[in-house]
């Protein structure tokens, strides 16, 4: 597929809402989505809102320069949840991004836009930000494979952030495979992609002990199918680990915000204006201590997967829910934050369930991405196997 035949799938009217602006780049490399968050020379970065300057970016942002040095073609500026802080990608600006697997439900967020250009097929890979589930959530409800790297692994400058502190790049792909070149141009690490993954006996999997008991009916029964004989594990507090994140998130996005806000509040989506103000009364030791609670964290969770080569666990305890709603965010984020509070680096899969979309997270040591896209590549393989 060229440049020009994905920029004209785009705009085929299955595919609304799915980009905010496409660009007239050529090259023979890959063929990226980017969220419009991330900085592209020459387009605007809106943030999936109205509140920014309209002035096009005058270079690249810094994670680009690798696909840049392969002739890699940024297709276009993909739709997010307005300023990446939301988990359905309904836009209130720029529009809801469809599901193009489960028309009339949520494609997820805040990623939406990347996970459904990968679901169309309208590019070879997409970027995707992920501060509280952003890469993993649509991934699951879109049915493609989504990859948070560790904390700090893809440089963040010339991304417009969320929260500083949670932030990370990643990619969204077709397959364990794709995610895993991604990661190498976005990151410049080596040797990532799999080429033959091990049988998956060889790899030590458990299931924390306490999760994946209060899913949806479809969820359950895809869970329980991957995850039935697989051993249970002592595990930090889900809650805890959820909580500490969102004081973090809550008021790093408020202090950012803060003058935004003041000056044109009715610029804002009503959500997001409601959870800046929550944000912009949390008292400051709250956040103090949950800085010094985010360190705690990833040591423990570090201890726990001692032993075992990645914990697996539901990415999200329903299926997509629908786009009129409701739309809890606890049930959309509850598994997936716990792992931005600690940084460790998640693969999201597919099940291999028929029904609606299930993901699966598959959880691995800090800083060992490496090892976590070979077990993913190994459980991707096994479960091709049962559908």
């Amino acid at each position: 597929m060229t440049p020009d035949q994905a920029r004209q799938r785009a705009s085929a009217p299955e595919a609304a809402h799915v980009f905010i602006s496409l660009t007239e780049e050529q090259g023979t490399g890959p063929l990226v989505a980017v969220k419009d968050l991330v900085d592209v020379a020459g387009t605007v970065t809106t943030a999936g809102a109205t509140v920014l300057p309209e002035e096009p970016a005058a270079e690249d942002a810094p994670l680009l320069r690798g696909l840049r040095a392969r002739d890699g073609v940024c297709v276009g500026k993909a739709n997010l949840h307005e300023f990446a802080y939301g988990l359905t990608s309904i836009n209130p600006h720029y529009g809801t991004v469809p599901n193009p697997r489960y028309p009339g439900r949520v494609a997820g967020g805040s990623s939406g836009g990347s996970a459904a250009a990968v679901a169309l097929g309208l590019c070879d890979w997409a970027i995707g930000t992920d501060t509280g589930g952003s890469i993993r959530v649509p991934a699951a409800f879109c049915g493609v494979v989504g990859l948070k790297p560790t904390i700090g692994r893809v440089d963040t400058e010339g991304v417009f952030p969320l929260s500083r502190t949670l932030d990370t790049v990643g990619p969204l792909g077709p397959d364990v495979a794709s995610c895993a070149a991604a990661l190498e141009i976005l990151s410049g690490m080596e040797d990532l992609v799999p080429s033959s993954p091990p049988p998956l006996e060889r790899f030590r999997l458990a299931v924390p002990e306490g999760w994946g008991e209060d899913l949806d009916q479809d969820t359950d029964r895809a869970w329980r199918r991957v995850a039935g004989d697989l051993p249970r594990i002592p595990f930090p507090d889900q809650q805890r680990l959820v909580d500490v994140g969102a004081i973090i998130l809550r008021v790093e996005a408020a202090a950012l915000h803060r003058r935004w806000l003041e000056r044109h509040p009715e610029r804002y989506g009503a959500d997001i204006r409601g959870l800046l103000e929550v944000g912009l009364q949390v008292p400051r030791r709250d956040y103090v201590e949950a800085l010094a609670a985010q360190a705690r964290a990833r040591t423990e969770v570090e201890q726990a997967l001692a032993g075992w080569d990645g914990i697996l666990l539901p990415t999200v305890r329903v299926v997509a829910p629908l786009v009129e709603g409701p739309h809890d965010r606890g049930l959309l984020s509850d598994y997936t934050r716990p792992f931005n509070t600690t940084g460790h680096p998640v693969v999201a899969l597919p099940a291999p369930a028929p029904g609606p979309a299930v993901g699966i997270q598959v959880v691995g040591h800090f800083a060992g991405e490496r090892d976590l896209l070979a077990l993913a590549a190994a459980l991707e393989r096994d479960w091709a196997g049962r559908l």
